[in-house]
């Protein structure tokens, strides 16, 4: 993976074109990057371990410009972030002059096995990815026929892949296959485009085409060609794609991150949109028959859409009485599970593309479950195809690796589902559900009113800049909320975080706390806030540093080796969605203090399609 951008036209040079288009795919994976053009009758490249902005220097420096062309920005998966497994790969006859360029999303499982077949046809390998290996079968392939060897390549692959490829002496194609990976095609009178997300054709064309698992696309000037997996044509529709530029502009704001969290109060209002009713068909036309079947629930996600899930567990049991499970998505196909037809399986994820994921959803059905429902920000995407019912957040483009506002999404969705399960099984009667709606209508104000909290913030983080290890507590569907902050500061900070219930301390954890180890704690004001007292009290005694974000009546002061940051109100069963606002501004700032890459930290990418 990550980021994948092709064109072809008629004439003019698209260079520009995929250079920006690496510029907003960037957040996807910034290992390396690469652009390869067809110029004067032969293949032109020029590749970087730094990021696009440098290889857009190189590009200047090189003159490079082509009326087709592939580009490509990596999230290393086989072999080490350097120019030599930098995509664009090239490949050509044994001893011969290169002819075919490709680049590659995805991992190709028996690359070893293709590696051995296509030495002993005397190919010679330059880099240690699994993506030389499809260059050189493709070349192998051909027979003055791009397209057709394309399809006749991916027949030996397994695994997951989005692949675009041109060849030297086939000027005005450019060929894309997809399984398992997102790929797009832009259309334009003048020009036809690949892409591994509709972001990156922003301002150039918004006449997109989504692509299948099993399709290959055949792009000329003038032509979409498309096949589904048995060789058929297949007809896939345009769709009209809004233009993402303004949301992608940085503004005012230092980093994306830091833009993405004052944009949640609104993007929660977005998703609430104008919510006056609870009702099954928030979810889709069948929810109504597939709620009334439910008799337990299985969450599949990963990373931050995991954390989502576990709190939601929470609500569901609580609110709807059904028995529900998390799973990680990427553990749940590889384990032997008990199968229930009458289970609600549940998929989040802010793409809709994540690998893990949808391998997870396919395994559940082929179990039998056939109830599917995801939570996903993107309307397009695999998930929303793949699942029965849905519900879309509309958090917006996130461009910050570091999840922020599709996680204040997700987690409004998911309370929006547990009140509308409730409903289905009698146990929400109107005058709850006229509490509830009130408490969401607010939630808007109330993550505004948090986020003043950040020069209180600031000065916290300044102290947490200078450590290398934190605790994070909270407790029942605050626990989640904790797990949350530790993922946020040590993936944008580098610091070793780990939450737990603050109940487990004495379990093993405690052992590590010394006034050199920051434990910072949620403490809204519920029914466990005495049982939290205590914890905190351990911590104390053992001379470690609180620092406590705490609801207006929870009456825990100021005062040596206690911080207090004091949340501006109460906020019952929603208290999860406004108490992890914090904690990314203290991620984010302790980020800032370090002087790491917030937006893009080290070895992590945002979408991830692959295993």
């Amino acid at each position: 993976m990550c980021g994948i951008v092709g064109a072809v036209a008629l004439g003019s040079d698209i260079t520009p074109i995929l250079v920006e288009g690496l510029q907003r795919l960037e957040y996807r994976g910034y290992d390396s990057c690469g652009i390869a053009l067809h110029m004067d009758g032969a293949l032109r490249r020029t590749r970087s371990t730094s990021r696009v902005a440098d290889l857009k220097a190189l590009v200047s420096r090189d003159a490079l410009a082509g009326s087709t062309g592939i580009a490509h920005t990596r999230w290393a998966t086989h072999g080490a972030p350097a120019t030599h497994n930098a995509h664009p790969h090239f490949s050509g006859r044994p001893g011969g002059q290169p002819r075919i360029a490709l680049v590659h999303n995805g991992i190709i499982e028996n690359h070893e096995a293709l590696r051995e077949e296509l030495r002993g046809a005397g190919y010679v390998f330059e880099s240690q990815t699994d993506t030389e290996v499809i260059a050189h079968l493709l070349d192998h392939l051909y027979n003055d026929d791009l397209f057709d060897a394309l399809q006749r390549a991916v027949r030996r692959l397994q695994g997951a892949y989005a692949i675009a490829a041109f060849c030297r002496d086939e000027p005005h194609r450019v060929v894309g296959a997809r399984n398992g990976s997102p790929l797009v095609v832009g259309t334009s009178e003048s020009a036809n485009y690949l892409a591994s997300d509709a972001l990156a054709l922003a301002g150039t064309t918004d006449q997109i085409l989504y692509l299948e698992d099993g399709d290959v696309v055949d792009l000329q000037v003038g032509r979409v060609w498309v096949v589904d997996s048995e060789g058929r044509a297949a007809d896939r529709p345009v769709h009209t794609v809004p233009a993402f530029t303004a949301a992608a502009e940085l503004g005012p704001y230092r980093h994306y991150m830091q833009k993405e969290i004052f944009e949640q109060p609104r993007a929660v209002a977005d998703t609430l949109q104008d919510l006056d009713t609870i009702s099954p068909e928030l979810f889709g036309d069948a929810a109504y028959k597939v709620f009334q079947e439910t008799q337990r629930v299985l969450i599949l996600a990963c990373g931050t859409s995991y954390y989502a899930g576990m709190t939601a567990k929470y609500w569901i049991e609580a609110l709807a009485g059904l028995p529900t499970a998390v799973e990680i998505a990427s553990e749940y196909r590889y384990r032997t599970s008990v199968p229930d037809p009458s289970t609600l399986v549940v998929t989040i994820s802010q793409s809709g593309e994540t690998a893990d994921t949808l391998a997870a959803l396919k395994h559940a059905r082929r179990q039998g479950m056939e109830n599917t429902l995801t939570i996903c920000n993107v309307a397009s995407s695999a998930m929303v195809r793949e699942c029965k019912l849905g519900f879309i957040t509309r958090a917006g483009v996130e461009i910050g690796v570091a999840s922020t506002k599709a996680f204040t999404t997700q987690l409004t969705a998911l309370f929006l589902l547990a009140l509308t399960l409730a409903q289905s099984r009698g146990k929400l009667d109107d005058a709850a559900e006229a509490e509830h709606l009130k408490a969401l209508r607010h939630l808007p104000s109330a993550i505004q009113a948090t986020l003043a909290l950040e020069p209180h913030i600031i000065g916290w983080a300044d102290t947490f800049a200078r450590r290398e290890n934190a605790l994070f507590l909270g407790r029942g569907m605050h626990y989640p909320i904790a797990l949350e902050g530790a993922l946020k500061l040590k993936e944008i900070s580098y610091i070793h975080a780990e939450g737990y219930p603050a109940g487990e301390l004495k379990h093993g954890p405690l052992a590590l706390v010394t006034e050199q180890m920051p434990v910072v704690t949620v403490a809204p004001n519920d029914t466990l806030l005495e049982k939290l007292k205590s914890n905190l009290q351990e911590v104390r005694a053992r001379g470690g540093q609180l620092y406590v974000f705490s609801d207006t009546a929870t009456r825990i002061a100021n005062e040596p080796g206690v911080h207090v940051i004091q949340m501006p109100g109460d906020y019952g069963m929603l208290s999860p969605i406004v108490h992890v606002v914090p904690l990314q501004l203290l991620a984010y700032h302790t980020a800032c203090a370090r002087g790491t890459d917030v937006d893009k930290p080290r070895n992590l990418a945002k979408s991830v399609t692959v295993e």
